[in-house]
């Protein structure tokens, strides 16, 4: 069925996909980012992790932004680097700044002059509010080297005192009392260290210079103009496939002869014709027909023979008949006509709105039975309900249903080969 609409309506999924495109194209105005780099900004010290969101905060704050757009001085101002802008904490105190931009030139430099900046505003923020904390810590770690020098001038004259006697109980005592003290300068000493440490949390550093971007980040335009081609093109193949599948006018002759309360007398074969298109849309597209007609391998002059026709007319009772088809069918009015010309003077052909069909009474038409001729798969179960209670109302019977079947032949003559000249072939042998 997929080969189908794409045989009958390759040129409407062109359309559609060249629809896709332009859309797609026109989207990249506001999907496709641009170029992107990163630069990267190491925070030196032990850091906790709501520092670190912080920071990552003050990456993106209005300072550094106004002050990025000022150093750039491309015109932009830092609420239009607002939305080009991003940043994430990675492992190891490291904070990647993300950028875009419009050339790869641009997103580098920018995103270089970002990274410069909020290493100086944050080294600032630090600098003017921890005035009083460096002093503390000036004077915190001022009384551990008093503490670590007075520690040291006890351990040398304890040191003097147990080498000088002999081993006693008090030399014992001595020696603990040593080891005590040992101990507590090895604590002083390492918490000194920690607010050495704690004194250059303020750190940080830019681990070199943002990388130049070699080609635009996905999505591109060529990408979303193809991926808009893709999609429109699956969405009109498969909205046939859906129309086609939810399609409710009836193909089993059972279910018409049912719905039209008489039987099917005979079921042709016959070639679909191609209308002259009303719309230019239609002429176009051609899709003012169906798509899904069966495709047999005859020429069509081996379809349209009038020999059936005639054993249809030879079957049929021999008294008058109205033969009804509906005004938008084609094939049966073609049909109808056809029959009506065969059995001459005691047929008469009528065409009826499918919508609301009305038949003349018996005694205006003087017939005596009703033919009905439709296409197959022309008509829902509703209209043909309809015909059959206009057929009631008008006094009449159904004889029964003529059904044509709509195929499209797939072998063609050339001029060469013609029937004619096959007749003409067959008589000489």
């Amino acid at each position: 069925m997929i080969g189908q609409v794409l045989r009958g309506r390759w040129r409407t999924l062109v359309v559609l996909a060249l629809l896709g495109t332009l859309i797609g194209a026109g989207s990249s105005v506001l999907l496709s980012p641009g170029y992107r780099t990163a630069s990267s900004v190491l925070l030196q010290g032990p850091r906790e992790a709501d520092e670190l969101l912080t920071q990552a905060s003050v990456a993106t704050s209005s300072v550094v932004l106004d002050r990025t757009a000022a150093g750039l001085g491309d015109g932009e101002t830092g609420a239009d680097l607002r939305d080009k802008v991003s940043t994430t904490v990675a492992q190891g105190n490291v904070i990647t700044i993300g950028v875009t931009g419009d050339t790869a030139e641009q997103t580098q430099r920018m995103a270089d002059q970002i990274a410069a900046e909020f290493v100086k505003y944050s080294t600032q923020i630090i600098a003017g509010s921890g005035d009083a904390a460096v002093q503390l810590a000036q004077e915190r770690r001022e009384t551990l080297r008093q503490q670590v020098a007075q520690t040291n001038q006890r351990i040398s004259e304890l040191s003097t005192k147990v080498n000088e006697g002999k081993t006693t109980v008090e030399s014992v005592q001595l020696r603990t009392e040593l080891q005590g003290l040992r101990t507590s300068i090895e604590a002083a000493m390492s918490t000194l260290n920690a607010a050495d440490t704690a004194s250059g949390l303020g750190n940080m550093v830019v681990l070199g210079s943002a990388e130049l971007p070699s080609s635009p980040a996905a999505p591109t335009l060529p990408q979303l103009a193809l991926g808009g081609a893709l999609l429109f093109f699956v969405i009109g193949l498969f909205g046939h496939l859906f129309t086609a599948r939810t399609d409710r006018r009836l193909k089993d002759e059972e279910e018409i002869a049912a719905a039209i309360g008489g039987p099917v007398l005979a079921t042709f074969d016959a070639v679909d014709e191609r209308l002259p298109a009303s719309t230019l849309r239609a002429k176009l597209l051609r899709d003012d027909r169906p798509w899904n007609i069966p495709r047999v391998d005859v020429y069509a002059d081996e379809i349209d023979v009038d020999v059936h026709y005639r054993r249809l007319v030879s079957r049929l009772p021999n008294r008058r008949l109205l033969v009804v088809a509906a005004e938008d069918d084609h094939a049966g009015r073609m049909a109808a006509e056809r029959l009506a010309a065969l059995a001459d003077r005691w047929c008469t052909v009528a065409t009826v709105s499918p919508v609301r069909p009305v038949i003349e009474d018996a005694e205006d038409t003087d017939a005596e039975g009703i033919l009905v001729v439709a296409g197959l798969g022309s008509r829902s179960a509703w209209e043909l309900v309809g015909i059959a209670e206009a057929v009631a109302d008008a006094g009449l019977a159904v004889v029964g249903t003529v059904l044509i079947r709509p195929v499209r032949p797939t072998r063609t003559r050339s001029a060469a080969s013609t029937p004619t000249d096959h007749e003409a072939l067959a008589g000489t042998a």
